[in-house]
C-alpha cells in the first residue's frame, strides 16, 4: 500500500482571498483538506464556499492567538485576553503565560468548544483538529484539544515536527513526543510524519520534495503537509507581518508538476479521515 500523503491549508476563514486560494488550490491542485479559522473575518463567505466544496476535508484550526478576535467575551474568557479583549499575536506570549500559570485550561476549552460549535453551525463537518501557531504542543492546551477531539468524535490530531536547530526545534520535538504519547494514550489518529511548521510561508518543490523524501527515509506510512495558499493581489494580507510567499505556495500547489512529483515518489492523495496510522513515538 503507497504511504499516504495530506496536504492540508491552515488558516481557511481568515480572508476572502485565502479562501478562495485554498478552494483553487483543492479543485485545481493537491489539497485535501483545510483547517478553517472560525474567528477568522471572512469565516461566514468561507463556509458558503465549503458547502459548495463537499470533497475538501474540514477541520478546525482552533486559534487563542492571532489578529482577530475570539468568539466569546473578555469575561468569559479573562485569562487569554488583553483589556481590549484581543487574543496575544504571538505563541510566545501563550507558552509565557502558561508556563506561569496564567493561562486558564478551562478559559482554553470554553473558546474552543465555541470555535468548534461556529463551525458546525455553519453547516461543516469537521474530521481533524489543530492550532494556529501550533499552541496545542503546550501540554496544557493540547490536554484541552485531546479532550474536545475525544468529546466532539473528532479522531484526528495534528502532531507538529521541527528539524530546526536552536531553542525552538528542540522544543518542538521534545513537546511533539509528549503529544504523540498523549494522542495514542487517547487512541486519537495522527500521521507518522509531519511538514509545514518549518517550511511555513516558503513552501516550494524543492522543500515539499525534501519533506517527502526524509518522510520516506523515515518509514513513514502517512504524511502531512500543511500549506498557506493565498492570492498575490489580495489587499486583506497587508494586516499581517508574517512575510510569507501566499501566491508562491498557491502557484506550487496548483502546479502539475507537483502532482508529478507526489505520484513519482510513491505517495497517495488522502484526506485526513483516511488515516489509518497512529501516531509514531
Amino acid at each position: 500500500m503507497s504511504p499516504q500523503l495530506i496536504v492540508t491549508a491552515d488558516d481557511f476563514g481568515l480572508t476572502d482571498g485565502i479562501c478562495r486560494a485554498i478552494v483553487a488550490a483543492h479543485t485545481g491542485g493537491v489539497v485535501t483538506a483545510t483547517s478553517v479559522l472560525a474567528v477568522g473575518r471572512s469565516f461566514a463567505y468561507g463556509a458558503g464556499l465549503l458547502r459548495d466544496t463537499p470533497s475538501l476535508a474540514v477541520g478546525a484550526h482552533l486559534a487563542i492567538v492571532g489578529e482577530d478576535p475570539p468568539i466569546l467575551t473578555a469575561a468569559e474568557i479573562p485569562t487569554l485576553v488583553d483589556r481590549r479583549g484581543a487574543f496575544p499575536l504571538s505563541y510566545r506570549s501563550v507558552v509565557a503565560r502558561a508556563a506561569l500559570g496564567r493561562v486558564d485550561p478551562a478559559d482554553v476549552r470554553r473558546e474552543f468548544a465555541a470555535q468548534v460549535a461556529t463551525i458546525r453551525a455553519a453547516g461543516l463537518g469537521i474530521g481533524h483538529l489543530d492550532t494556529h501557531q501550533h499552541t496545542h504542543l503546550w501540554p496544557s492546551v493540547g490536554r484541552v484539544v485531546i479532550e474536545l477531539a475525544r468529546d466532539q468524535g473528532i479522531g484526528v490530531v495534528r502532531r507538529p515536527r521541527s528539524a530546526q536547530r536552536g531553542p525552538v526545534g528542540r522544543g518542538v520535538r521534545t513537546l511533539g513526543r509528549r503529544l504523540d504519547r498523549a494522542l495514542a494514550a487517547a487512541g486519537l489518529r495522527s500521521t507518522d510524519y509531519y511538514a509545514g511548521l518549518d517550511e511555513a510561508g516558503a513552501l516550494d518543490q524543492a522543500r515539499l520534495s525534501g519533506a517527502l523524501l526524509r518522510a520516506a527515509d523515515a518509514g513513514a506510512r502517512s504524511v502531512e503537509v500543511n500549506s498557506h495558499p493565498g492570492e498575490g493581489d489580495d489587499p486583506e494580507l497587508q494586516r499581517f507581518t508574517w512575510a510569507y510567499s501566499w501566491s508562491g505556495e498557491l502557484d506550487l500547489l496548483t502546479a502539475p508538476g507537483t502532482g508529478d512529483t507526489i505520484r513519482r515518489l510513491g505517495y497517495e492523495l488522502a484526506r485526513p479521515g483516511d488515516l489509518l496510522t497512529g501516531p509514531s513515538s
